[in-house]
């Protein structure tokens, strides 16, 4: 079963932690000293935060995740079929997270991943290259694509 995920920048990461926390009633699954996320069951989300140097405040990304390989391909089959650029990262580390992922921006420049998480990792990660994702609207300054950090 497919989960959504939203990740979130924030400016004060313990102050966030206590508000989720409170909202959610449950306290971060995991906790890093510039990152939390919370696996919800109801609603059904991975719902993160981060205060990294150069994460975006408010929505960095939206995306979904996915439970097996099978489910994978299938989301992956329908970001090739939405007809704007896809990144395909494939194997990677992100948000503390081993997983294989692919990221696309909507029309206005909103950022969707899609992954399957792997395993843990010691380390926040790498940020994917987003320029790619820039359609030609983009590249004329009609929209952009954010810079922000990866999701897991």
């Amino acid at each position: 079963m497919k989960r959504f995920h939203v990740h979130v920048g924030v400016d004060n990461l313990d102050q966030s932690i206590s508000f989720y926390s409170t909202l959610f009633g449950a306290p971060p699954s995991v906790t890093k000293p510039d990152y939390a996320k919370w696996m919800l069951d109801d609603p059904r989300v991975n719902f993160a935060i981060s205060s990294e140097g150069n994460a975006a405040k408010g929505i960095e990304h939206l995306g979904i995740q996915v439970e097996d390989k099978a489910e994978l391909s299938e989301v992956y089959t329908r970001l090739k079929a939405a007809d704007r650029p896809v990144l395909e990262e494939g194997a990677t580390t992100c948000c503390y997270a081993q997983s294989e992922k692919s990221w696309i921006a909507d029309p206005d420049g909103v950022v969707w991943e899609t992954f399957l998480t792997n395993g843990e990792a010691t380390v926040y990660g790498d940020n994917p290259e987003f320029e790619k994702l820039a359609s030609p609207q983009a590249a004329a300054g009609n929209c952009c694509v954010p810079s922000m950090g990866c999701g897991g």
